[in-house]
């Protein structure tokens, strides 16, 4: 019953995907409530059979998020340069505006402690990919494991921008990632903010580097209008 849940997340219900996530991690050792809730899992899809996503491809309004120009120059960043492919294919068609939300909810695993990674990618007003899985290492404070859930972000925002480049897809600027986690936020993009956690120095470089490179904007978004919050914590369908 989980392998088949998998397959309704990979093509489309990604509302259900962090109760499949969560649930996987007893595939091993299932005991009768894991069951029942995955009978829950079914009754709510057969519910809410006609849920689909919608094909928006106009232009999202992003004026309520500002994107200052930062100055690198004094940092250990200075010179960074994004590595773009001298073999891409000509851009045709309609510019498209790539935008990631991302979250994390913190020792949403109760057994381990893990953390778990939520990531929402649009273009322009369509969701094309969702990701939601637990983190590799157990995060003590929010910091941590939002932190570790923008390093992931960027990571696929610079798979989904390549494969967009290839196939001669325009884009209409960087790519944006939206977090709710201000201090996160900051620590990516002020250039004299300081790291007090040192496990976390490589997320914390990966993160700066990659936004003094000028490979994407990062902006902090009010935690109510995230929408990969749905891909991190478990929501009644009311909500």
């Amino acid at each position: 019953m989980i392998g088949s849940a998998q397959w309704v997340v990979s093509i489309g219900r990604f509302d259900v995907a962090v109760h499949i996530m969560t649930l996987s991690s007893f595939r091993a050792q299932p005991r009768r409530g894991h069951l029942e809730r995955i009978k829950r899992v079914y009754a709510y899809l057969i519910k809410m059979k006609h849920a689909v996503i919608r094909y928006r491809t106009d232009m999202p309004d992003v004026s309520d998020f500002t994107f200052p120009d930062i100055d690198w120059s004094n940092s250990p960043y200075a010179g960074a340069k994004e590595e773009i492919p001298t073999n891409l294919p000509p851009a045709r068609g309609k510019a498209v505006l790539m935008t990631t939300f991302a979250d994390a909810n913190l020792g949403h695993d109760v057994v381990s402690g893990k953390s778990v990674t939520g990531l929402l990618h649009f273009l322009n007003k369509t969701p094309i990919d969702w990701f939601s899985k637990k983190q590799g290492t157990i995060e003590t404070a929010t910091f941590g494991s939002e932190n570790c859930a923008s390093r992931t972000a960027i990571e696929q925002i610079r798979a989904n921008k390549l494969t967009l480049l290839f196939l001669g897809v325009p884009l209409a600027g960087k790519p944006i990632l939206l977090g709710d986690n201000k201090s996160v936020v900051d620590s990516g993009t002020v250039p004299h903010q300081q790291l007090h956690k040192r496990h976390l120095m490589l997320s914390y470089h990966f993160v700066r580097e990659a936004i003094a490179a000028g490979e994407l904007r990062y902006a902090h978004i009010n935690g109510k209008y995230n929408p990969s919050d749905v891909l991190s914590k478990h929501w009644a369908y009311q909500v």
